[in-house]
């Protein structure tokens, strides 16, 4: 039996189109996904050759050196602009052992099956193939989220999407088959002037409530929330709006891999080398 979806497949391939001409001039989070990410890949020391960039949105992500690069979008748009495909994350047309190297920047926190979609990953990796992969998570959106339940306490609707934490997304890696799996975060703070320039970087970014249960936002409602988050601002008038990054590291499994040792195979005790 199905889990029920949370997510608007259609809303969230809309938003992404909408997104699309302008998403360079709000694209800032993925940016320092991607840096992350760079800096991880960095530290491998072997070759890829065929790389997935799974959610491309702009195709901003370069692949290593002689790596040929397949592109994957929800958006129609975005695909077409990279010469890519349109594909939702958790229904992928791949071939099982397609890739040596998967990177997804900033779409598995809206994506309705996560655990499918990161099997479906790791089943398109070769053996010892490496994951890498980047979202929004934890208690990002922090002063948003207080605005709106403090604008709509009598009426609360859903605003925002669930976050993943950094515990629950290597649970995930886990549960999804990936051997030496790492999951870790990073804090960005972005300083807002008002409510409405946080919501035009989250619509820039394609990153808007596509809940399938969403409710319209009324006019009164916008303007109380508007208030409440301008309660929140610094000395300076700004808001610091929290977003919280996850990264995903992720192996294939491969018998060449390291393997933690069998347990009761050790030839000393802790409690011998404590004393010592």
């Amino acid at each position: 039996m199905d889990s029920p979806e949370i997510f608007d497949r259609a809303a969230r391939r809309r938003r992404r189109d909408r997104a699309a001409p302008s998403y360079a001039a709000h694209d800032f989070l993925r940016a320092a996904m991607l840096e992350g990410i760079d800096e991880r890949l960095a530290s491998v020391k072997r070759e890829f050759r065929d790389v997935l960039d799974l959610g491309c949105f702009d195709g901003s992500f370069a692949p290593p050196p002689d790596a040929a690069v397949t592109r994957i979008d929800a958006g129609a748009v975005f695909a077409k602009q990279v010469g890519g495909t349109q594909a939702d994350e958790d229904r992928l047309p791949l071939e099982p052992e397609s890739f040596d190297l998967v990177v997804s920047a900033g779409v598995l926190d809206s994506v309705n099956d996560v655990p499918g979609a990161l099997a479906q990953i790791r089943r398109a990796l070769r053996p010892d193939g490496l994951f890498l992969g980047a979202f929004v998570g934890g208690q990002s959106l922090s002063q948003a989220r207080a605005a709106f339940r403090e604008a709509e306490a009598d009426r609360p609707a859903a605003r925002f999407h669930p976050m993943i934490d950094v515990r629950s997304a290597g649970d995930l890696l886990v549960r999804a088959g990936f051997a030496l799996p790492v999951a870790d975060g990073e804090t960005l703070t972005v300083r807002y002037p008002d409510l409405f320039g946080l919501i035009a970087d989250l619509r820039g970014m394609a990153a808007g409530n596509v809940l399938r249960d969403r409710v319209p936002l009324t006019r009164r409602a916008l303007a109380a929330a508007a208030q409440a988050f301008a309660d929140r601002a610094d000395p300076d008038g700004r808001v610091a709006e929290r977003f919280d990054l996850i990264f995903l590291t992720g192996w294939a499994p491969s018998p060449d891999q390291p393997k933690p040792a069998k347990r009761g195979s050790a030839t000393a005790s802790l409690a011998s080398a404590l004393r010592r």
